[in-house]
């Protein structure tokens, strides 16, 4: 099985990847970290600071070519990040979709005005970065809006985190 875990920063995709390794005992894959190897070694021509779209048009056909080996190798593999596209099911042929699980975390509005200053100060639960994040709460509401639209839009399965982070994530049923 690979469970894919989306979201827009600091939703929580590398803290709950950690949770279900240890959990399921499940290898997991940051997507961040494959671009930021693939960006120092020279072979992509991105940067950390090029648009989702771009890096997410560079990067998916890589991740999607890892999923489709560990379904067909018989492996489970979580992989999280913010690359994931939305029309993510369109790149697998049903036999592929049914060994896929699918999660979008979202913030609501509501929850980021009310924690946004707590959001931030968690970007650090798992990995410690190097770079602190420079996002504003207008951006990070801004993005979490249109990954609700998008998730809608493509009927993509998501967690609206609201009243209060979520003590456990519920994955969608086979694609």
């Amino acid at each position: 099985m690979v469970l894919l875990l989306a979201g827009s920063t600091h939703t929580g995709k590398t803290f709950w990847a950690q949770r279900l390794m240890e959990q399921y005992r499940f290898p997991y894959l940051s997507i961040d970290h494959l671009k930021m190897g693939l960006i120092r070694a020279g072979l992509c021509p991105l940067t950390p600071e090029s648009p989702d779209e771009e890096l997410t048009a560079f990067l998916w056909p890589i991740v999607r070519e890892m999923v489709k080996t560990c379904i067909e190798n018989g492996q489970n593999l979580i992989v999280e990040g913010c690359y994931i596209p939305f029309d993510f099911a369109a790149s697998f042929p049903p036999e592929y979709r049914k060994e896929i699980r699918y999660l979008c975390l979202i913030f609501s509005e509501g929850y980021l005005n009310r924690h946004f200053d707590e959001i931030l100060a968690h970007e650090n639960a798992v990995e410690q970065r190097i770079n602190p994040c420079s996002c504003t709460s207008q951006q990070l509401l801004s993005e979490n809006r249109s990954n609700l639209e998008r998730c809608i839009a493509y009927g993509c399965p998501y967690q609206l985190i609201d009243e209060e982070y979520p003590s456990q994530l519920v994955f969608s049923p086979p694609l």
